[in-house]
């Protein structure tokens, strides 16, 4: 009985992360909640998840990937490539290997984050699509998670897992072996050959600018005799029904951003709107105006000099995920505008305020430098024009390295588990100011946080109930003609195509007692699947909503959801063949 609870939980889990309506967190504590209600889980164990070595270690990590980001260190080597001449593939070549090593020392995100602005900087420069750079440094984040312990969250887990089985976790350097050479493999298909597999959604004539706003902007000026003339903005909404946005206001030749809904409107003041040509004519009949049609009035005017407009994409952690411009108040709460959505290469700008965000979309906010760097940071967005690149102190850069190291040490020393290093680690920056208060919690990706808090429970159910033996059964019942290396390819095929679908950290917690169990009906050591596991789960390049890395660069390189067939299948088969015979030479069974 329990295990059929156990099975229709998880398969109802499945469904819903496939479906996707639901964030990954909110479905994972839904499971458990289903399993605890119906006694699978103990109450008392519902929540031990939060206290598990491996949600400490994540969260502990990304803390110590955001200091690293502080330092300065990797803004350095982004300028540096930045300035690098020669071809294409020489550029790419470059992006993708500092990618892949700082992946396997920070937050993959984060380290594709910083240098996703340069490859786009780097292919308008010279005359290329960026859509033939970003998939191969997204799957380029993904590899160098591969190489070490701290890459990403499923080794971690991987490693907690091992420490059930054998009494000792994978170390630090462990996954290195096989990680590294895969790694290798992957990076040397995708520099030769793998990015030429990719279409330039955009053309390259079109690549300087995603979003052609100003055939969409214009001024306008309020004569006396203006049905608008007295009004505030509200009432002039109610009054003129078009698709209209005032973006500003410039009164006696100072501008004033982003008014609110009540200011006042006189005769003299210059309207700076954004409409499509058909609702702009409404509005300016409707409401007695006259155009100006200079951009000169509003570039001139005092304080002009101090608006930007900066393109940002939305991660799949951003609370603009499922809301609207007009639902999030983002005028009002963050005093910018939202001028134009690009969802897949395609521009959006009519009624822009009603559009729910997607993880992806590239959102054109305009407002005060100070005004559009909080909005982007509150919204948990990334901008993706080349930001000014932040050197760093060389004292705190080289502090933060030694601190770093020293956990390292700590680790592969055996003198503290990998859990309390880092967070003795990321205590100690904190303490230093290396990483501010205010960007402490921001840095944690709590979604994750919660999504693995709540599968560790619902993954010991699905072990403890014999859920996990059966599966194992049935595969080896299935591939009992096939000798080891095939089934170690069943079980690691299994992997990728589940991470392909729901998010990789819950995929290894669900593959690995699977893993675990095989190699006991085979009389093996578990090693070899769990490695097989952790690879898997690293590797899921044949979906843009496998890893937020390949979600992130969907966005800016204008792809379909078929695109990542083209480079991750061929992909997907070379670190198959590269990682099994690496797997059963390091890990014997």
């Amino acid at each position: 009985m329990e295990q059929s609870i156990v099975f229709i939980a998880l398969g109802v889990t499945l469904i819903l992360f496939v479906w996707g309506k639901l964030r990954y967190d909110i479905v994972a504590i839904l499971a458990l909640a289903f399993l605890t209600v119906s006694g699978i889980v103990p109450a008392e164990k519902a929540f031990a998840g939060f206290g598990h070595p491996a949600v400490i270690t994540v969260a502990a990590i990304l803390i110590v990937s955001r200091a690293l980001q502080n330092s300065g260190l990797v803004d350095v080597l982004a300028r540096w490539v930045d300035q690098v001449g020669g071809g294409r593939t020489l550029q790419i070549a470059l992006l993708c290997a500092l990618v892949t090593v700082s992946s396997a020392f920070m937050n993959n995100i984060g380290a594709l984050a910083i240098f996703m602005p340069v490859a786009i900087h780097l292919a308008r420069k010279n005359g290329y699509s960026p859509s033939l750079a970003l998939m191969p440094l997204a799957f380029a984040s993904l590899l160098g998670g591969m190489t070490t312990l701290i890459g990403t969250p499923p080794n971690i887990i991987i490693a907690t897992f091992r420490a059930d089985v054998n009494e000792a976790p994978f170390n630090m350097f462990d996954f290195s072996p096989v990680g590294f050479f895969t790694a290798l493999a992957g990076l040397g298909f995708i520099v030769l050959a793998g990015w030429r597999l990719l279409p330039q959604r955009q053309a390259p004539s079109d690549a300087k600018n995603m979003f052609e706003i100003d055939n969409y902007i214009t001024e306008a000026i309020i004569k006396e005799d203006s049905k608008i003339n007295g009004k505030t903005i509200i009432e002039m909404r109610s009054m003129i029904q078009a698709e209209v946005m005032v973006l500003g206001i410039v009164r006696n030749n100072r501008r004033i951003h982003a008014p609110s809904p009540q200011r006042l409107l006189d005769a003299g003041d210059i309207l700076i709107l954004e409409a499509d040509t058909d609702d702009l004519k409404h509005f300016i009949e409707a409401a007695k105006v006259e155009l100006v049609g200079s951009q000169k009035l509003r570039k001139e005017a005092e304080g002009s000099g101090d608006i930007q407009t900066v393109e940002a994409i939305v991660q799949d952690n951003s609370p603009l995920v499922g809301e609207n411009a007009i639902s999030m108040q983002i005028r009002s709460r963050y005093d910018v505008n939202l001028l134009a959505l690009a969802r897949r290469g395609r521009q959006i700008i009519q009624r822009i305020g009603h559009v729910n965000f997607k993880a992806g979309d590239v959102l054109l906010l305009q407002g005060r430098r100070a005004n559009v760097q909080e909005a982007i940071n509150s919204l948990y967005c990334l901008p993706l024009a080349q930001r000014g690149i932040s050197i760093g102190k060389p004292r705190r850069t080289v502090l933060s390295l030694l601190i770093f190291a020293a956990a390292i040490l700590a680790v592969m020393s055996n003198i503290l588990p990998v859990e309390l290093a880092f967070t003795l680690a990321a205590t100690v920056m904190v303490i230093l100011r290396m990483i501010p208060l205010q960007e402490l919690y921001a840095s944690i990706d709590w979604p994750v946080i919660v999504l693995l808090a709540a599968m560790i429970p619902v993954g010991i159910a699905f072990e403890t109930s014999g859920g996990a033996d059966l599966v194992a059964k049935q595969v080896l019942a299935w591939g009992q003609q096939y000798p080891l290396w095939a089934v170690l390819g069943i079980v690691m095929l299994s992997t990728m195509l589940l991470s392909a679908v729901i998010n990789n950290a819950a995929t290894a917690v669900l593959m690995a007692p699977i893993g675990i169990h095989i190699a006991r009906e085979l009389g093996a050591s578990s090693d070899p699947f769990l490695m097989a596991v952790a690879i898997g789960a690293s590797s899921a390049f044949l979906t843009p909503i496998g890893h937020q890395s390949n979600t992130l660069v969907m966005g800016p390189g204008g792809y379909k959801f078929g695109d990542y067939w083209q480079l991750g299948l061929p992909l997907t088969i070379i670190v198959t063949a590269t990682s099994i015979p690496l797997i059963l030479f390091f890990w014997p069974a």
